[in-house]
């Protein structure tokens, strides 16, 4: 039976911290995908790549919000055995270390799986992430195919009479600029430093400025637009793990990767107070206000690491002074955390 009372909690626990990351993540999820499309373009032919593209950066997202997903997470079990009943029996039938020897098992295990995330597979997809994002800007900023048309920037108008994977079939195109009109079998758009290149394949260009008149056969032609709208790739401090981010030259960036070592101690700790949480008994009308009380306590540890963060960026205080500082922070919070689930 005792199996059965560990196999319970286990599956209650990892069931909460599923479904809180589903509501959180899946709410960033969108609002990422509102930020790429910023609810003014036409972007039917590319939604599926902002939806695709933008899951990348979600990862990156559960590393800042485990600690808070882990305890919510402890909450909601120990409310629902607590509001059943359950947990009185637990502690009057079965020991509760025998099920806290697994369960601390199971969290190391989510602890070692957060590092994991957060060295490799966040800073992974997060590149990717911010590669795609940047080419779906891009192609925003181009204009967007509509009805077997589009225009740049007022400087170039193709018509086209299919398409397919960015390529386009069948391409009329006027450059007004140049007096140009340019006939030819397909063409493509390059996204190249800060120029969109046209490049156009097979076709015939008729020049009619006042510079030139004369039409012209080519294999390959290549029109170039200089455009400062064009975004570049800029590497922030979601690129790197915590040991290139402390080795950085950039200040901020080594105090993000400090603040990364920081991160894990509050997620250590909370994973084992919430082994705590799960097995505290209060009358339920107490419940709301003990964990409230404790989720503050939690959002103000991240605040005033987050300062602490700041005022060493800003050459206030040395690392030495950041630690010492942030490691009392938790060490005083934990015990007000302890003593409030006695």
């Amino acid at each position: 039976m005792i199996g059965g009372a560990k196999s319970y909690i286990i599956f209650q626990y990892f069931k909460y911290i599923l479904i809180n990351i589903f509501i959180f993540i899946g709410l960033i999820w969108v609002s990422q995908i509102l930020r790429i499309i910023e609810l003014q373009y036409s972007i039917s032919d590319q939604i599926f790549d902002v939806i695709k593209t933008t899951s990348l950066v979600l990862p990156s997202f559960i590393s800042p919000l485990i600690s808070f997903l882990l305890l919510m997470a402890s909450f909601f079990v120990n409310y629902k055995i607590s509001t059943n009943n359950e947990i009185i029996i637990f502690k009057q039938y079965f020991s509760t270390k025998e099920i806290s020897y697994l369960m601390i098992f199971v969290m190391f295990g989510l602890f070692i799986l957060n590092i994991l995330n957060t060295e490799y597979f966040a800073v992974k997809s997060y590149h990717k992430y911010k590669v795609g994002e940047l080419e779906i800007r891009n192609n925003l900023k181009l204009g967007l195919p509509s009805q077997n048309e589009f225009h740049i920037e007022e400087e170039v108008s193709i018509f086209f009479d299919n398409q397919n994977d960015g390529v386009f079939y069948g391409v009329e195109a006027l450059i007004y600029d140049d007096g140009q009109f340019i006939k030819s079998i397909s063409a493509e758009i390059e996204v190249s430093k800060k120029n969109f290149n046209l490049i156009f394949h097979q076709g015939e260009r008729l020049s009619l400025s006042d510079n030139e008149k004369s039409k012209t056969y080519f294999d390959k032609f290549i029109y170039s637009i200089e455009s400062g709208k064009i975004e570049k790739l800029f590497k922030d401090k979601e690129h790197f793990n915590t040991l290139e981010l402390i080795n950085h030259n950039d200040r901020e960036f080594i105090g993000y990767g400090h603040n990364q070592i920081i991160q894990y101690i509050i997620t250590f700790l909370v994973i084992f107070l919430s082994l705590k949480i799960i097995f505290f008994y209060e009358p339920k009308k107490n419940l709301f206000k003990r964990f409230s009380s404790i989720f503050l306590i939690l959002i103000f540890i991240q605040i005033v690491n987050s300062y602490l963060i700041f005022i060493y960026n800003t050459n206030t205080i040395e690392i030495v002074i950041y630690y010492f500082l942030s490691l009392l922070n938790i060490a005083t919070s934990t015990i007000i955390i302890y003593k409030l689930t006695k």
